[in-house]
């Protein structure tokens, strides 16, 4: 199954941190993407084993949709206060969900864990 391009777009961010590089290329999306440049507020939890894991939210968004997804993505894995930072293992065997808080309601999309511990 294929990626929405916004859990597509919060798992690179975690990636980007792990791998400690950059690699998201922000003009090609918002220029794909055009509701990437809106002002959505959002939040994204990290799930494993079914438990959050991680969250962040940006409350009221004063920046694009897609910055408050990276920022937000990488706010979930590596500084919620509750939980150590996100390891490579984990990013691999974690669920992730995106929650918009759009003028039409509510929007939430939840990604599989990359490798299924069967």
């Amino acid at each position: 199954m294929r990626r929405s391009v916004l859990l597509q777009l919060a798992r690179d961010s975690i990636a980007e941190v792990l791998e400690a590089q950059r690699t998201i290329d922000r003009n090609a999306l918002l220029e794909t993407h055009p509701l990437l440049a809106q002002q959505i507020p959002s939040s994204v939890n990290i799930y494993l084993e079914r438990k959050l894991r991680g969250s962040a939210s940006s409350g009221t968004s004063t920046s694009s949709l897609l910055e408050d997804i990276i920022k937000n993505a990488k706010r979930a894995a590596f500084e919620d206060t509750n939980f150590r930072p996100l390891s490579t293992s984990e990013y691999l065997d974690c669920e992730v969900e995106i929650i918009l808080d759009t003028p039409d309601g509510v929007i939430s999309q939840r990604d599989p864990a990359i490798l299924s511990t069967v």
